[in-house]
């Protein structure tokens, strides 16, 4: 696969959503015409239910939000490096994403209201509650904010856990991105989808015990591929 694949999608689409009202639809299309540029073969387990409108997910690469997004339109929080990304940064900012600097508090608490006034008026929202990517053998720490404030709401969120057996789909440390990029294109990369069964707050006595289901159901398992 050449960079074509990646140059065209980004080129033509990314623009046209940066400029319009409702970027989230125009985020989907790129993410469905980037994912097969990347040899990715998505097995997905489950079903990703499209009447609820927060998924979450656990983090291991940057192409974990491409994955998702071309099940569907969303918003979701990403990391402020994204706006400094090759290709895509410049019109990231304008695409509607909620953008954080983790390690300062002003921005995680914009970030956070940004969010939940998205949920607030019915957007479908991604949520990764680690904020970081892992190699796939554990859960980071979460940043909870997201999720205590879909639990406020009382809406419900279904978990997806994503897993690879290729050493080379988690994308972590100090790992750049045209580097990673290049061992997509060489490399035929097997990637699962697990959709978890929703969870409501409704079911749970705190806000506590709710995000410990999210643990539950986004820590890996001995069945998914690695």
């Amino acid at each position: 696969m050449s960079w074509a694949g990646v140059l065209w999608p980004t080129a033509v689409l990314l623009p046209r959503l940066a400029a319009g009202s409702e970027p989230q639809p125009g985020l989907h299309r790129w993410a469905r015409r980037l994912l097969p540029a990347l040899r990715l073969e998505l097995t997905i387990q489950g079903h990703p239910r499209s009447d609820i409108g927060l998924w979450v997910a656990n983090h291991l690469s940057w192409v974990d939000p491409v994955i998702l997004m071309s099940l569907r339109p969303m918003g979701t929080i990403a990391k402020g490096e994204v706006t400094s990304y090759p290709l895509i940064g410049r019109w990231a900012r304008k695409s509607g994403i909620h953008f954080v600097e983790r390690q300062d508090a002003t921005s995680r608490a914009a970030a956070l209201a940004s969010f939940s006034a998205s949920l607030k008026a019915g957007r479908d929202m991604l949520l990764f509650p680690e904020g970081t990517t892992t190699r796939g053998d554990r859960l980071a720490t979460f940043y909870e904010g997201g999720l205590r404030a879909a639990f406020e709401l009382g809406l419900p969120a279904q978990p997806l856990r994503i897993s690879s057996p290729a050493p080379h789909y988690p994308w972590t440390g100090d790992e750049t991105l045209l580097p990673h990029l290049k061992t997509l294109f060489a490399t035929r990369t097997l990637v699962t989808l697990a959709a978890e069964e929703s969870l409501h707050p409704a079911d749970f006595g705190d806000a506590d015990s709710w995000i410990a289901a999210f643990r539950v159901a986004l820590s890996p398992r001995s069945t998914d591929v690695r």
